[in-house]
């Protein structure tokens, strides 16, 4: 591998993580204006399914017979990722802070691995056990804010909660991604799961819409569900494949734990966040259960 290539992967990378971290603002910015959550997200993945179609549907057709077998686990997939995911990572930004957001989202790796053990797609170490527990245990103090009366009187923030239920379900999404390979493009792949996902999105966005969060068509909109849509949708998943294809997908993983790291930066210059003990205290244990995780001795 030549050092040039080493610096494009690197800098695609970058883009790619920086893209996902932007959507947090980006998401936090569409609660300002108002923006119904679900209904983004419909946007956001109708328009991505428009974009992709043209590049995927011939494949998909070939394959019908393939996707129809599967059908149970696509749907799975779609639901997990594009269906609940994403509609509730902007929901969540209604309610919390980003930095509490992004820090809860950063223990992804970890509870896939956790999965990733039940599913039995990957073997499970003690190292990581320890580090499922450290991760969720920061989790918790963020949730919490390191104050023991939250817990007690169940004065949970909202927002912290269903962020809690977006991490969940994301983890579930990869380890079921990672559990077989797949007769079909990346591209095709993606064009599928967000298929299904947004098939179950559709009476969402309806209900949303019957309940009277209308999306208001001016400026702002157009500007968030542009990034969405072409950035952490569409360019961020094209430059992942590129930079995992050039490099590896465990040097390419590491990259991942600048997301929290870049929107916190971000929140805290363009929203005045403040970073708070809490936010220390729980970063210190998801970080240590990421490094635990990563751990490839005593398999259990």
């Amino acid at each position: 591998m030549s050092k040039s290539s080493n610096f494009f992967a690197y800098i695609y990378l970058l883009l790619t993580v920086s893209f996902w971290a932007g959507n947090f603002i980006v998401g936090k910015f569409a609660s300002f204006y108002e923006v119904p959550p679900f209904s983004l997200n419909f946007y956001r993945w109708f328009f991505a399914w428009l974009i992709l179609a043209p590049f995927t549907l011939p494949e998909l057709f070939k394959k019908k017979d393939y996707i129809l077998k599967n059908y149970k686990l696509f749907i799975i997939l779609g639901i997990t990722s594009i269906t609940v995911f994403n509609s509730i990572v902007y929901y969540s930004l209604n309610f919390t802070q980003v930095i509490s957001g992004v820090l809860m989202i950063s223990t992804i790796p970890v509870m896939i691995m956790f999965f990733s053990s039940i599913l039995k797609t990957e073997k499970t170490n003690i190292f990581q056990l320890i580090g499922v527990i450290c991760s969720f245990t920061g989790v918790v103090l963020i949730i919490t804010k390191a104050n023991f009366e939250i817990l007690l009187n169940l004065d949970f923030n909202k927002g912290d909660l269903t962020m809690v239920v977006a991490m969940l379900s994301w983890a579930i999404y990869s380890a079921l991604l990672k559990k077989q390979t797949y007769e079909i493009s990346q591209l095709g792949l993606l064009e599928i799961i967000i298929t299904f996902g947004l098939l179950f999105l559709i009476p969402i966005y309806f209900i949303e819409y019957q309940m009277g969060f209308r999306i208001t068509l001016e400026k702002p909109f157009f500007l968030i569900l542009g990034y969405v849509v072409l950035l952490p949708g569409l360019a961020s998943f094209i430059l992942w494949i590129k930079g995992i294809s050039m490099i590896g997908a465990n040097r390419s993983g590491v990259f991942l734990h600048l997301m929290p790291i870049l929107s916190a930066v971000m929140a805290i210059i363009i929203f005045d966040e403040k970073f708070m003990f809490y936010h220390i205290l729980g970063a210190i244990f998801i970080l240590t259960g990421i490094i635990l995780s990563n751990q490839k001795r005593l398999s259990a």
